[in-house]
């Protein structure tokens, strides 16, 4: 089973792995998810139709959440939070 997973970012590269199962068995998926808001980090994708993509994860079934400082928060199935920015104004 592949556990690493790496993203070419054009400039940068991330990767992503599996958690081990000790600690997955811990996380408690809910539906709708709870957002993690503790979590010390935060991914930001940065899109070209900041508009679009929010209604395009909102189709596909995201919890999107509009924050009222203007900006917008998904929420993955195990509660963590993640930033969807306007490529043209910056995270």
């Amino acid at each position: 089973m592949d556990t690493w997973v790496e993203f070419d970012a054009g400039g940068s590269c991330f990767a992503l792995h599996a958690i081990p199962a000790p600690i997955a068995s811990q996380i408690e998926v809910s539906s709708p998810p709870q957002p993690r808001e503790s979590n010390p980090v935060k991914l930001i994708f940065e899109v070209e139709d900041l508009e679009m993509e929010v209604n395009r994860l909102t189709a596909l079934g995201v919890s999107i959440l509009e924050r009222p400082w203007g900006t917008f928060d998904g929420i993955d199935p195990e509660g963590n939070v993640f930033q969807i920015a306007s490529s043209s104004n910056g995270p």
